[in-house]
């Protein structure tokens, strides 16, 4: 095995597949908030072609102390202010590749400043996105019994509500660009791997979420939705409490999530169902 270089200064560059078990030591710090690209690193490694991007790593005095993703995604990970400048120099070097900045609250914002003045306008920022945590099924909330994981066999049930929920979120289709190739092969991963969950009624999604990130220590719930003739019945709250139980039993000992901070409904039944906010994420959009 080749060892990287010994580093004697504060520096940052693209890590080497060799350096995978620091840069996992870095990730696994916060398993809560890094659970999104740990799962990532955990599977595919630091070889840029099989992580679908780059993984910066900023150094001092030899040793890896902070990270940063930069893929579809540009993540911030356990950086600090130094760390934060130093990302932002090399990103504003290299042009903006990504279709959003994502991460902890306080680095994330930091990042944009430094970056808004060559890679803005963003078409949408969104500053406190509260994460919520909990590791106990719901105590107040019953779980839907007809929430259940979906098979590959009923991908083209759920697509339109995938599809009908990333719109509604992030403002522009999925099926844009690429025809959706993109989008509907995430869609399949995570039902092959049995991380897709929904309600179908008559042949249609009436409640559907994901868990869009897993590692052993935490996991992340993503792409709530309600189908719009449904809303207002508790099927939000009924189908978290589900969800919940099942990620606890098979997946992870900890369930994350993010919510914007303006969705007071989805936040209100969150905690319902047993989530306490512990921190904020924050999104830029482009």
């Amino acid at each position: 095995m080749v060892r990287p270089p010994v580093l004697t200064q504060t520096t940052t560059r693209v890590l080497d597949p060799a350096e995978l078990p620091a840069a996992l030591a870095v990730l696994e710090s916060e398993p809560v908030e890094n659970a999104f690209v740990t799962s990532r690193v955990q599977v595919a490694g630091l070889d840029p072609w099989r992580l679908g991007g780059e993984m910066w790593g900023w150094y001092t005095d030899g040793r890896l102390r902070s990270l940063c993703y930069s893929g579809a995604n540009l993540v911030p990970i356990c950086a600090t202010p130094e760390a934060v400048r130093a990302f932002a120099d090399r990103a504003r070097r290299a042009g903006r590749r990504c279709s959003s900045i994502v991460g902890p609250a306080g680095p994330t914002g930091q990042l944009w400043r430094l970056l808004e003045p060559s890679w803005g306008p963003a078409r949408e920022v969104r500053p406190h996105q509260p994460l919520m945590v909990t590791e106990s099924p719901s105590a107040e909330v019953e779980a839907d019994p007809l929430v259940r994981r979906i098979g590959p066999d009923e991908m083209d049930v759920l697509m339109p509500a995938c599809v009908a929920m990333f719109t509604e979120e992030v403002g522009v289709s999925p099926l844009a660009g690429d025809g959706g190739l993109l989008y509907q092969a995430r869609v399949a991963e995570l039902i092959s791997t049995g991380r897709s969950f929904a309600r179908i009624e008559d042949g249609k999604v009436v409640f559907k979420a994901e868990i869009g990130a897993a590692t052993s220590r935490a996991c992340q719930i993503q792409g709530v939705w309600v189908a719009p003739e449904h809303r207002g019945r508790g099927l939000s709250e009924t189908g978290m409490a589900a969800v919940l139980r099942l990620a606890l039993a098979d997946v992870a000992p900890v369930v994350s999530l993010y919510v914007n901070d303006y969705n007071t409904a989805a936040r209100r039944a969150y905690r319902r169902v047993g989530f306490r906010e512990t921190g904020a994420f924050m999104s830029v959009l482009f």
